[in-house]
């Protein structure tokens, strides 16, 4: 496996060949069994919409989320990007909390690419909104101000699920005032996992949705937009004007339907295991284990800064690869069983009484 550490400034190529790799769910790899689907794809051109596994994993998106229609994207962000503009035009607003993904971590593509303003709002550690603050967000009908048509939300927030009373309750308030909602929810099948909601109950109070194949699900590729038929179509004139119309796509749609078949209840397994280490880890007095209730597949681990870069190093030299540990952030995926974890857990103890 070939990786790229996580300093963003000077890469550096990882040449493990099965490291513990606690950076995303991103770093998933397919399986053989996924990979085999490919075999027997039918493929066709998707911009002419003659590829029958994209158009059979559309179908099947939509079904599962209760909505009219689905497009298939390379990425979430293109996805969330979509949504966006699908719903706004150039000079309108959208809301977002300060801290989501769709905030922070897409470049502003919205403001970028679609002259669409964004107006951070404040949110807890939890992710919470308070529907006040965003209430008071909306502009007045003047022509100083934006004009004020979206609502973005997102659940998963740091592996924390969002309260569905809350979420449903923004939503409500929000179309109340004539705008429109659309969720981030590149995890949100752990949402489904951990709350034992369907996904129609997450989704039902959203007027578009995003999900994602590539992380916990262990899709190489992909992202589903959902939605009604109406947005779907503004959406696929989108999609191509940004460049994600592709060809016999159907070689990676065939791993995004067999995700969605066989790999949503797995993801249990990547929740007990971020437990196991949470707990595992907490038994070190030198680390602060951050792991809520509300956690699904993400450990947060703070660590006294004389120690972060020779443990990180220690930890790498047993090809365990972490982000950092200034409240790093360790996601269990389908790449990491059990018997790693109690591995890990023991390379941090060993750390800590070698340096006693």
């Amino acid at each position: 496996m070939n990786q790229y550490s996580s300093n963003k400034n000077h890469p550096q190529r990882i040449n493990f060949k099965n490291p513990i790799d606690f950076r995303s769910d991103t770093v998933t790899l397919p399986s053989n069994a996924m990979l085999r689907s490919i075999e027997n794809a039918q493929l066709g051109d998707d911009v002419y919409g003659e590829d029958q596994e994209v158009n059979e994993l559309q179908e099947y998106a939509a079904k599962l989320l209760d909505k009219e229609a689905a497009l298939f994207f390379p990425s979430g962000t293109q996805s969330n990007l979509t949504a966006m503009l699908s719903h706004c035009q150039r000079g309108d607003e959208v809301l977002i909390g300060k801290n989501y993904h769709t905030n922070v971590y897409e470049a502003r593509g919205a403001s970028v690419l679609g002259g669409v303003g964004i107006c951070p709002i404040e949110t807890s550690a939890t992710g919470s909104m308070n529907i006040e603050d965003m209430l008071n967000q909306i502009k007045d009908d003047d022509p100083h101000y934006a004009v004020t048509k979206l609502l973005c939300l997102e659940n998963t927030f740091s592996g924390q699920v969002q309260p569905q009373s809350e979420l449903d309750k923004l939503a409500k308030s929000a179309h109340s005032k004539n705008l429109k909602v659309h969720l981030d929810g590149a995890r949100l099948f752990n949402a489904h996992i951990k709350t034992g909601l369907s996904m129609k109950q997450l989704t039902s109070s959203f007027d578009s949705v995003s999900i994602c194949l590539s992380k916990g699900l262990g899709a190489p590729v992909g992202s589903l937009l959902v939605a009604d038929q109406e947005t779907i179509y503004k959406a696929h004139r989108l999609r191509k004007m940004l460049g994600g119309g592709m060809r016999q796509v159907g070689v990676i749609a065939s791993c995004g339907m067999y995700a969605l078949k066989n790999n949503i209840q797995r993801l249990q397994e990547d929740h007990d295991n971020a437990k196991i280490l949470a707990e595992g880890l907490s038994s070190l007095e030198e680390l602060s284990v951050d792991f809520s209730e509300s956690q699904t597949n993400m450990v947060f681990v703070s660590c006294p800064e004389q120690h972060r870069e020779s443990l990180e190093r220690f930890l790498f030299d047993k090809e365990i690869i972490i982000s950092n540990l200034d409240r790093g952030r360790l996601v269990c995926h389908l790449g990491i069983d059990e018997k790693d974890i109690h591995f890990v857990i023991n390379a941090f103890k060993e750390y800590f009484k070698v340096t006693a």
